[in-house]
């Protein structure tokens, strides 16, 4: 296990890899880890789902999955607050949070991604199907959705995270899905949550 100490970020959402995270920095705390994670060599923190508890002032149980986000276009405003915009980079999890003090840290050790097998491509050309069906539906009920002429990367690993950041999700399902060890076990997950999905689209579209 190569751990190491992270600045973390936790947050009422989640975040998957290679997905874009707008963040505005207000707290206090959070603006001092900014501070120090751009003045570093890898101006990057940690974020994980908050599992109880709130955003702001500590006290909150936390995930122990998560994801590396790294700082990619930072402004601060006049009265110290920051807007950033962040990508997910790589899935960690954490091994033990440290002090809370001057903001958030753990010891925390990056989880590996293993070899997709040979029917992970139809699996993923399923989901990319059923991702644009979804998407067309929330956009007919009116929903704030991607475009459906989504179209997912070609590497099967970061097709599954693509996809997770698309589908209309709520966080407890995504963390499923990034708790989810294997590219086809993801696959299947995500399958199965856009069904799900599309069931309850449809029925409301029905208007029964």
């Amino acid at each position: 296990m190569d751990a190491r100490a992270l600045p973390m970020f936790p947050l009422g959402s989640v975040l998957f890899p290679y997905a874009t995270l707008p963040l505005h920095v207000f707290e206090p705390r959070y603006r001092a880890l900014t501070r120090d994670c751009l003045q570093s060599d890898a101006p990057e923190f940690g974020v994980v789902l908050i599992e109880r508890g709130s955003e702001v002032g500590g006290g909150d149980v936390r995930f122990r999955t998560g994801t590396v986000a790294r700082i990619v276009e930072a402004a601060e405003v006049p009265d110290g607050r920051w807007v950033l915009v962040t990508v997910g980079t790589r899935r960690i999890r954490v091994h033990e949070w440290l002090a809370e003090e001057p903001y958030p840290r753990a010891e925390v050790s990056d989880v590996a991604e293993g070899p997709a097998g040979p029917d992970a491509q139809t699996a993923r050309d399923e989901v990319e199907r059923l991702l644009r069906h979804v998407l067309a539906l929330a956009a007919e009920a009116g929903d704030d959705a991607a475009p459906a002429t989504v179209e997912l990367h070609a590497d099967l690993s970061v097709a599954t995270w693509q996809a997770a950041a698309f589908a209309p999700v709520g966080p407890a399902d995504g963390q499923r899905i990034l708790e989810t060890e294997s590219v086809e076990d993801r696959l299947q997950l995500l399958h199965d949550l856009l069904e799900d999905e599309a069931a309850v689209l449809a029925h409301r579209l029905s208007g029964e």
